[in-house]
């Protein structure tokens, strides 16, 4: 029988025993029947604070909005934001706490920033002699490694470790291979699932799904999602704003029919994808028009999303005179399609479709070697 991290606690209370634990969660930190691991800790142990990351505790956040420090309207607890002047907890957040747990659905991405809100949570443990319990949960997108390996010259909170986009592990084995392969060094535990398969993926286990982000609405999405948010760091809208975002892209200017005909001629695995029109409310060309495809796995366990992204980048690259690649943050940075690629040679041109593919094949070689010693499950 499939049980989460958290639906294993009671056989894990000695490890809270006198301790006083601190919990990074968000709406997806529940069990089976949607009680919250904030209320199942609250119940069990000494929970003594609250940590949000990106898209608030609650979830109701846009991407890149900062929030503040406050006190949670149920417990009354004190909730610290780690997505705002601070991206690692403080000594002073960590002043009356012993543990340190971390309770999120994850999406299986590199450039998803909550497993980099764990990452600077071990961080602070081992700076501070804390511990860090991981309360484990399945990766939606299996165990399947995909992309290049992310060059340290684009490090950021979208891509911190040199780890591909898609890297076949759970957030309690990405845990252990962080604190070893990269030297966190924290005293790390991490409650497993019980009956999870490694080679599974979400629709394995008739879960329900909750949305682990505003963007994110449906386990289809996340599948997607690998492909398409490389499009955030272009002028092509990714389809914020519309009702199934990462599931279609498009703009005013895009020629659907001409790009159907040359992504025809790649046979991308697994995908198809029609022609359709929408007007985004928010977020990139909002109350505009925009001409675009909506895409269509037909085989999520064999579908390779990171490729068919930048094929499907290339292509608008090649037919459209209008299309850019956005500028960085700041004078001087990388631009944010160097960062979600973790590299630039899809925004300097510097590799055809052939030769991204051989380059996948080579970081994904060596990544499964690396990846095999940090699996729990079988």
């Amino acid at each position: 029988m499939f049980k989460y991290g958290i639906e294993n606690l009671e056989e894990n209370l000695a490890i809270f025993k006198g301790k006083r634990v601190g919990l990074i969660t968000n709406p997806t930190g529940i069990d089976q029947n949607f009680r919250s691991t904030i209320d199942i800790l609250f119940e069990k142990v000494n929970l003594v604070a609250l940590f949000s990351p990106e898209h608030g505790l609650r979830g109701d956040l846009q991407d890149a909005i900062k929030l503040g420090e406050y006190h949670d309207e149920k417990t009354g607890l004190i909730v610290h934001s780690l997505y705002g002047k601070h991206r690692k907890p403080t000594k002073e957040m960590l002043e009356d706490i012993d543990i340190i747990c971390y309770d999120i659905q994850d999406v299986g991405a590199r450039f998803y920033t909550y497993i980099y809100t764990l990452a600077h949570a071990m961080e602070a443990a081992k700076e501070h002699n804390k511990k860090v319990v991981v309360f484990d949960r399945p990766n939606p997108v299996g165990n399947k490694v995909e992309g290049n390996i992310l060059d340290l010259k684009f490090r950021s909170f979208i891509g911190y470790y040199s780890i591909p986009q898609r890297y076949g592990l759970t957030v309690g084995e990405l845990a252990t291979l962080f604190n070893e392969q990269f030297e966190i060094n924290c005293d790390l535990a991490v409650i497993k699932m019980s009956g999870y398969k490694s080679d599974s993926i979400w629709f394995d286990y008739n879960l329900p799904f909750v949305l682990p982000s505003p963007n994110l609405p449906t386990a289809e999405s996340v599948f997607i999602y690998l492909a398409t948010c490389i499009f955030e760091g272009t002028n092509v809208s990714e389809g914020r704003g519309t009702t199934k975002p990462f599931s279609m892209i498009g703009a005013p200017w895009l020629k659907t029919q001409e790009l159907i005909e040359n992504l025809n001629k790649h046979q991308i695995p697994h995908l198809k994808y029609r022609s359709l029109y929408f007007t985004p409310i928010m977020f990139k060309y909002a109350n505009e028009l925009c001409a675009g495809l909506e895409f269509y796995v037909t085989d999520f366990r064999k579908f390779d999303p990171v490729y068919a992204g930048m094929v499907i980048l290339k292509e608008i690259e090649k037919l459209h005179p209008e299309f850019k690649y956005n500028p960085p943050y700041s004078p001087g940075g990388n631009k944010m399609i160097d960062l979600n690629v973790g590299d630039n040679f899809i925004s300097e041109g510097l590799l055809s479709v052939e030769q991204i593919k051989a380059k996948f094949a080579k970081d994904q070689a060596k990544f499964i070697k690396i990846k095999q010693r940090y699996q729990i499950y079988d």
